[in-house]
């Protein structure tokens, strides 16, 4: 039992009998953790950058990829978890958060001995208020696999990104930014999944995730189902300054996919909103980022959020991403597509992501090696 307090235990927002270096559950699988989207308006570039720490197994590390072309650019860093929480730094990673809810500064530092890799150094500007998105519970048998609170915002991006010799100017009026917190219990690997793992695989999993940035709103739709087609997640959401979020019904989803995969090209979220009247959110995918490459979202193969990769473990690499068989097990994890959106005439920005693994009985897929046939949901 640690005998000292931590600098947090000074200020009253404890949620349990302990101290804030301790969580309220002994599961290992507990996290705290954010990404960020940064996409340009022409489909050139995508960042996606995060931070996560995981208590329970005295883990914290971050990540952040950039796609540029057919090139995929990582910068990945793990290490011991300290008591100073608020020190949201790993390696050459650091989130500052200038004002709550409000601004934050997203930094990778330049590597000396690799003038070409991956840097950047932006300010996340909110445009609109944050937004809770609905509890987010999964089971396996009977165990609490994920339980997750999760608030998401879109905004602006300012300042510059450099890699391979060319610096990108990021500028408010050509690229949009969203994000998105969370925190709970989430699996990292290390874990013997038992009998439930083995014996009770999911038959399917299709998941939508899109926060959509107008000029004067943003839209955010979630949609999770089963391999039949059972909601087990579900929201669509109209956020504007000065006004209650306005729900926007049960959205349905039509996805064309590219023949002989489950890669969206366009997709039509068809949403409700207050009066009734219909309307139609309209994705065209600009470019895409498979988070299992690079990212370390599940199934990558090289590192994954969570694990203990022992003190001050930095990583650098590059992905060719001009042949989706050089990397196999992306088509089975998330992937975050940048797209260009239309709503009721209006012209928005922000990310599809979407992932359809195994049997989806409204998309016609029969299994894990089922892939659309045609240009066509």
């Amino acid at each position: 039992m640690p005998d000292r307090p931590i600098a947090l235990d000074e200020y009253p927002i404890h949620q349990a009998p302990l101290s804030m270096r301790q969580v309220a559950t002994s599961d290992r699988n507990a996290y705290d953790r954010c990404i960020f989207h940064v996409l340009d308006h022409s489909g050139r570039a995508l960042l996606i950058a995060g931070l996560g720490v995981y208590p329970n197994t005295g883990v914290i590390d971050a990540y952040a990829t950039l796609r540029l072309g057919d090139r995929l650019y990582a910068v990945r860093a793990s290490d011991a978890l300290t008591d100073d929480r608020l020190a949201l730094t790993v390696g050459p990673l650091t989130i500052t958060v200038e004002e709550p809810l409000a601004r934050l500064r997203l930094t990778c530092a330049a590597d000396p001995d690799d003038p070409d890799g991956l840097a950047y150094d932006l300010t996340w500007t909110a445009a609109f208020p944050a937004t809770w998105e609905p509890h987010h519970t999964q089971y396996r048998g009977n165990r609490l696999l994920l339980e997750g609170r999760r608030f998401v915002q879109a905004g602006t991006c300012t300042g510059h990104i450099r890699v391979a010799g060319e610096e990108l100017a990021v500028t408010a009026g050509e690229w949009t930014g969203t994000r998105d917190r969370s925190w709970g219990v989430r699996p990292i690997p290390g874990e013997d999944a038992g009998r439930a793992g083995e014996e009770q695989r999911p038959e399917g999993f299709h998941w939508i995730w899109c926060p959509v940035r107008f000029d004067d709103r943003f839209v955010m739709v979630i949609v999770q189902e089963d391999a039949d087609g059972h909601r087990t997640l579900n929201d669509a959401r109209l956020v504007r300054d000065g006004v209650p979020d306005a729900q926007l019904g049960w959205p349905y989803p039509d996805i064309i996919y590219r023949p002989g995969t489950r890669h969206p090209e366009r997709a039509v979220l068809h949403l409700t909103g207050p009066d009734r009247t219909p309307l139609e959110l309209t994705a065209e995918i600009l470019t895409s980022s498979p988070l299992a490459v690079g990212a370390g979202y599940p199934p990558a193969d090289d590192w994954q959020h969570g694990t203990w990769r022992g003190r001050g473990w930095t990583d650098r690499r590059s992905y060719d991403l001009s042949d989706p068989a050089a990397h196999p097990l992306a088509v089975y994890g998330v992937t975050d597509h940048a797209a260009r959106f239309t709503l009721d005439g209006r012209t928005g920005y922000g990310i599809f992501e979407h992932g359809s693994f195994g049997r989806h009985d409204p998309s016609g897929f029969t299994g894990y090696d089922s892939v659309a046939e045609e240009a066509g949901r």
